[in-house]
């Protein structure tokens, strides 16, 4: 069985959460906003079970249960949030979001 070196995957870590971070910043669509969210989350979490891997220590994967779990919890808050501001709005723009007044 072949070891992928911890390098490997911390470049994969790294490249999922620049592309995440780029997509959150390019991106005026509140959906596509909680998925580049996501990514990056997953793209922590790698990181984390990457460095358990290499000093072969279960902290990490721990520390990825605890990242599902706030990734979970962000989703369905995230998720209510938009179709209120959809029902309020009738757009997903964040643009437009921004405008309200309240």
């Amino acid at each position: 069985m072949s070891v992928i070196p911890a390098e490997y995957g911390l470049v994969l870590a790294t490249t999922l959460f620049v592309l995440g971070l780029i997509s959150l910043l390019i991106r005026r669509n509140i959906i596509f906003m909680l998925i580049s969210v996501e990514i990056m989350l997953n793209a922590a979490g790698l990181a984390f079970i990457v460095a358990s891997a290499r000093w072969e220590q279960p902290d990490g994967q721990v520390m990825f249960l605890f990242i599902l779990t706030m990734a979970a919890a962000e989703v369905s808050v995230g998720l209510a949030l938009i179709l209120q501001i959809y029902h309020q709005i009738k757009t997903l723009n964040s643009d437009e979001a921004s405008k309200m007044k309240g």
